[in-house]
């Protein structure tokens, strides 16, 4: 059989079933961008390859998946780092005039040149630890102009790079000072202009919202999620991070991709997205830097099914990580995920969580061919290890 590239002796964690999907002596081959064949040597018809790389017994997994990031911003908030650390609340610091609103000054004043050139080592730093494919939401412009120009730089990132970007339109993050005081009036803005204005010119693949208690409550949220619906669009859903405002359930309604956050996501909502198939993203990087004290129902989601993906929330204020390892390394020890949960949660249930697992996420004939290459001996070193990157080689898209 004719293919371009194919890799033999390797350790493959396809991801495909409910486990790793372990293979000791694998061989992958690719023709175009696609995988034709993942699994046993001895299963393996006789390619003809163009080319042929050894791994020498290295593991193979997906590329990873980094399902929830804010990459796109103007400047940082190491001063409201300082204030946490002097007792200062999230809440605090929000209603003081900082938080969201400081992001939405400074990517406000920034062109689309500067904001590709910040985000650019944020985005090059998630590449080097084998991630393949990224999502970038907007949010931090709270007007039309702006919020298009996040959503045009995103997509320019997947330009400037090899790499898969989704975006996701962000536009109730934060009320913006012009609209203090109605947030109703801010969000007909969003539903009736800048929603539409971005999804006709094509850049928007999703639309998340921040329902709490300091962003938009379940009316408001509902508005924006129907808006969405009516263009067609897929949601997701900031939910019960700080409070239980039920946005598991209403996710869930909604038919939401997924529900992130979820510290105080309660048995309802837990049920609801279960029969939704809505994937639960956690964020363990904004638990840990906010330092937040009630974990999420780790426990519940198992035993419902709810499929468990975690992502980095790679933002300015909450969550300034660039590492998905780091962030299994926290899944791990925070939420007491396990190794396999941690490495499915950043491969098959994040392309679930994006509405791409027919297409990225396993090692599956049909698929994208993006692999990370790993000097490891076993998988649960990609999760124990902490500052440390054991990435041999990526591959997105076959090459």
């Amino acid at each position: 059989m004719q293919c371009d590239r194919i890799w033999r002796d390797a350790r493959l964690m396809s991801m495909v079933g409910r486990d790793l999907g372990i293979v000791e002596d694998g061989v992958i081959a690719s023709r175009g961008d696609r995988i034709v064949y993942a699994g046993p040597a001895s299963d393996a018809p006789d390619f003809d390859a163009v080319e042929e790389t050894r791994c020498d017994g290295r593991w193979v997994t997906p590329g990873l998946i980094d399902c929830h990031t804010h990459l796109v911003h103007g400047g940082d908030r190491s001063h409201e780092f300082q204030l946490r650390l002097q007792g200062a609340s999230y809440e605090d610091i929000a209603h003081a005039g900082g938080g969201i609103a400081s992001t939405m000054r400074a990517t406000r004043e920034a062109g689309e040149d500067a904001l590709v050139a910040t985000a650019l080592p944020r985005l090059d730093a998630l590449i080097g630890e084998g991630l393949t494919t990224v999502e970038i939401k907007s949010g931090y412009g709270l007007e039309r102009d702006a919020e298009i120009r996040m959503l045009r730089v995103a997509r320019r990132l997947g330009r400037e790079r090899r790499v898969g970007v989704v975006t996701t339109f962000l536009g109730a993050h934060a009320v913006p000072p012009e609209y203090a005081g109605d947030a109703g009036a801010y969000v007909a803005a969003v539903c009736d202009d800048m929603l539409p204005a971005a999804a006709a010119e094509g850049l928007v693949d999703a639309v998340d919202v921040f329902c709490e208690g300091i962003g938009f409550s379940p009316a408001h949220t509902e508005r924006v999620l129907a808006a969405a619906a009516a263009l067609g669009l897929p949601v997701k859903l900031h939910a019960d991070q700080l409070s239980n405002l039920g946005g598991g359930a209403l996710a869930a309604r909604y038919g939401a991709l997924s529900a992130d956050h979820l510290e105080y996501l309660d048995d309802a909502g837990i049920a609801a997205m279960a029969r939704a198939g809505t994937v639960a993203t956690l964020l363990p990087g904004a638990f840990y830097f906010v330092r937040e004290t009630r974990l999420p129902p780790i426990a519940a989601l198992r035993a419902a099914g709810v499929p468990i993906a975690i992502a980095t929330d790679c933002n300015p204020g909450t969550s300034p990580l660039t590492s998905l390892l780091l962030a299994m390394n926290m899944a791990a020890t925070l939420f007491r995920l396990t190794v396999d949960e941690c490495l499915a949660g950043v491969t098959r249930n994040a392309a679930r969580a994006l509405g791409l697992a027919g297409e990225i996420g396993t090692l599956d004939a049909g698929k994208r061919c993006d692999l990370a290459v790993w000097n490891v001996e076993r998988p649960a070193e990609l999760v124990y290890r902490m500052g440390f990157n054991p990435l041999h080689a990526r591959v997105w898209k076959g090459q």
